[in-house]
């Protein structure tokens, strides 16, 4: 019988992740190598990222503008181009250096490019490293919709170096800071609970809590790698909160929200649709909504808003035969999935934490 492969087993962290990625390149020998990057981790994270890799083999560095509004298939084709100019073939690397946007673009350029060429991620983010990066999701958004088009394909390595933390500024650090919420929240009651305890949202109190997070997600990951049934907890969240994103991205008088504040205010929602339909106690509601909006700015929604985002749910990757599915929990550290829900609930849970 063959082994199961584990998501664990090709994610290296650190200094003997730098090693580990040297050798794997040393040994894998590739024609060529790219690198992509953003404005940003071209100049805050490449530097120290070349460094510390062990190899005299040249890079070619592509480099595409910062921002979930570039995560587009035109974007896509310049990458795809500058592949081909720069004398790509199938036995090329990717390298992606940046956050979700360069790990779900980068690896998508790569699964389809000459049909597939090997690709490596290199999350700078903690959005990145402990969700965007893992599980081989790869795709681009179509327009506003997050995420219509893509694949899952896992990558040949990830690179974890906590050090890129510091390069974040605090909100970012709050947007990843959400995914592991929501870890716990699924998963685990007591890594919720040493979350929940933290007194402060910084790099160094969240450095140590990253492996935690990569292997609930690695955990549910290898269940089931194509989103079949459980994987669908690790939307717990996103159902409201990618409406919510995407709503305030097309709003031109709203400031727009970054992903993880948005999936922290999706959570609140669908915890409070949880108390409504899986028995989910109130005292955890309380706790969960006492901790999110601890951490994260208050957000208020005109009836126009509602109109929009409910909208935008029919737009949802896990909608079925028409049906807007969600995932809600039934306690801290339980999650149940496909719950279908009125839109009446829905606005009702809108209500009740304006």
């Amino acid at each position: 019988m063959t082994k199961k492969s584990s998501t664990l087993q090709n994610i290296v962290f650190g200094d003997s992740g730098f090693k580990q990625l040297s050798k794997w390149i040393s040994e894998k020998a590739p024609s060529k190598i790219f690198i992509l990057v953003d404005d940003i981790t071209h100049d805050l994270c490449l530097p120290h990222f070349l460094a510390n890799l062990q190899t005299e083999a040249e890079f070619e560095i592509i480099e595409i503008e910062t921002g979930e509004e570039n995560k587009t298939i035109e974007t896509s084709t310049g990458v795809w181009e500058a592949l081909s100019e720069l004398g790509g073939d199938r036995k090329s690397l990717l390298i992606n250096l940046g956050g979700g946007v360069i790990t779900d673009l980068g690896g998508f350029v790569a699964c389809t490019f000459k049909r597939g060429i090997d690709f490596v991620q290199v999350p700078t983010t903690l959005l990145a490293m402990v969700d965007a990066a893992i599980g081989g999701k790869n795709g681009v958004d179509l327009g506003f919709l997050k995420n219509q088009v893509g694949l899952i394909h896992q990558p040949n390595l990830i690179l974890i170096e906590p050090d890129f933390l510091e390069t974040l500024p605090d909100n970012q650090l709050r947007s990843g800071f959400a995914e592991m919420l929501k870890h716990g929240l699924i998963q685990s009651e007591k890594y919720w609970n040493e979350l929940a305890a933290l007194k402060s949202i910084d790099a160094s109190s969240v450095k140590k809590f990253i492996k935690e997070s990569i292997t609930i997600k690695s955990t549910v990951v290898d269940e089931d790698p194509n989103e079949g049934g459980l994987r669908k907890i690790l939307n717990f969240g996103h159902t409201l909160g990618h409406a919510i994103e995407t709503h305030f991205l097309t709003q031109s008088d709203k400031q727009s929200l970054l992903h993880g504040e948005a999936i922290a205010i999706g959570m609140i929602l669908e915890a409070k649709l949880s108390q409504y339909l899986t028995g989910f106690p109130e005292s955890d509601f309380m706790k969960v909504s006492k901790v999110i909006n601890e951490i994260y700015k208050p957000v208020r929604f005109s009836n126009e808003d509602l109109v929009s985002i409910l909208s935008l749910l029919k737009h949802d990757k896990k909608n079925s035969h028409g049906n807007i599915q969600f995932v809600l929990l039934e306690k801290i550290g339980q999650a149940v999935i496909d719950v279908k829900i009125d839109n009446k609930l829905i606005i009702n849970a809108f209500n009740s934490i304006l």
